[in-house]
């Protein structure tokens, strides 16, 4: 393995682990709302607390670290994320999982940020796609591998020696960053008029803005998905293990295949997988009632939900264009936004009286309106294209 390519192993390793603390709760949210005294809707806040710290972090965080080099930043992130994992680990009632949650959020926005930048820094020219794909690779590979094994051990064990297993991936990230990476120089300070002046233009409102919606999307079901299971397929425990890594197998999937299309057409791609999105999550409480029914299901879900991932990440990126890092915490921000509001929306269907499976329909409801902001931005940005036929920025 060539220099650089350990220096990108290293941080997927991070990834890796981020995506393992991030979603292993949604398997385990029956016995983790037991083990600290809450309802199921409360423990659902929990994850929604999560992704609200993320969205919270992700650019002040960014913004802070600028003053250090890009690996010192990653080490930090890392002994955040190691510190509350532990934290979750050790936690005796809700008020102290909540905290150690939210302690845990602080590394996520600001190390896939930093990261995608430190990838693309260390990649020769022709291969720095392929070098911010491999960091996120860390986030579907765990939901294959990470997310089952860890909700297997919670089940079976403990599920806070999930939250154990979990801090050790994020010790064996640090050391891997640590003998990889090489010293890096300080960052030059951005220019943070700039920067905010990039990320605040309408277009890049409404890419975030598209991005909350997928996401929340994706978090109305991802957050229930153990009880869902087990009042539509009366999944046992081992069968939503099993569930949840084919659901990363999709992840995969929808990325790869995603990825494809995108390269032709990121409005084509969105459009595609929004519809499918839609279709799928109506047909989901028809089709999850046996388990095969459920495992198929929940495959197709995991590739239609997380094809929309690339060409949102490049619509950002490419609308502003002078603030790439900033861009790319403030979407993973985005993403955490629409986890909060996901979990949420969840919660609320449940809370008001209706039952476990009319949450794929109301995961159906954001990616149609998604899907609208989707065509809405293409109009708009249609109709400034004719209006200003020499302009090449996107308004």
């Amino acid at each position: 393995m060539l220099a650089y390519q350990w220096g990108i192993f290293a941080i997927a390793l991070g990834t890796f682990g981020i995506g393992t603390t991030e979603f292993m709760p949604m398997g385990l949210l029956p016995v983790i709302a037991d083990g600290v005294n809450a309802s199921i809707p409360a423990a659902g806040l929990l994850i929604s607390a999560y992704a609200v710290g993320v969205m919270i972090g992700a650019p002040l965080i960014t913004l802070y670290l600028t003053r250090y080099s890009h690996k010192t930043s990653l080490l930090a992130l890392m002994i955040i994320f190691i510190i509350g994992n532990v934290l979750s680990a050790i936690s005796i009632n809700y008020e102290t999982f909540l905290v150690s949650r939210v302690i845990t959020s602080l590394s996520h926005g600001a190390f896939f940020g930093i990261g995608a930048v430190v990838a693309m820094n260390l990649a020769p020219i022709n291969k720095k796609g392929s070098a911010v794909a491999s960091i996120f690779l860390g986030l579907t590979i765990a939901n294959i591998v990470g997310v089952p094994i860890t909700t297997w051990l919670g089940q079976t064990f403990d599920w806070r020696l999930s939250f154990a297993v979990t801090a050790l991936l994020g010790g064996i990230a640090f050391v891997g960053i640590l003998r990889s990476l090489s010293a890096m120089p300080r960052a030059e300070k951005p220019d943070v008029k700039t920067e905010l002046k990039a990320i605040m233009q309408p277009a890049a409102l409404r890419a975030f803005s598209t991005t909350v919606l997928c996401a929340g999307s994706m978090f109305t079901l991802y957050t229930y998905i153990a009880p869902i299971m087990q009042t539509l397929a009366k999944a046992s425990d081992n069968a939503i293990a099993t569930m949840l890594m084919l659901v990363g197998i999709g992840f995969t999937l929808g990325n790869y295949i995603s990825g494809k299309i995108t390269d032709k057409s990121p409005d084509l791609a969105l459009f595609v997988f929004l519809g499918l999105q839609v279709l799928v999550l109506l047909m989901f409480r028809f089709t999850s009632t046996t388990l095969i029914g459920a495992g198929l299901t929940t495959l197709l879900w995991g590739v239609v939900i997380f094809g929309s991932g690339p060409p949102l990440q490049m619509q950002v990126m490419k609308i502003a264009d002078q603030a790439p890092g900033l861009a790319s915490s403030i979407n993973i921000g985005a993403f955490n936004l629409g986890n909060a509001l996901g979990a949420a929306l969840g919660g609320l269907v449940i809370s008001i009286g209706f039952s476990f499976d009319w949450i794929p329909s109301a995961a159906a409801l954001l990616s149609f309106l998604a899907l609208v902001m989707v065509w809405f931005n293409r109009r708009k940005s249609s109709q400034i294209s004719k209006a200003n036929p020499t302009e090449n920025s996107v308004a």
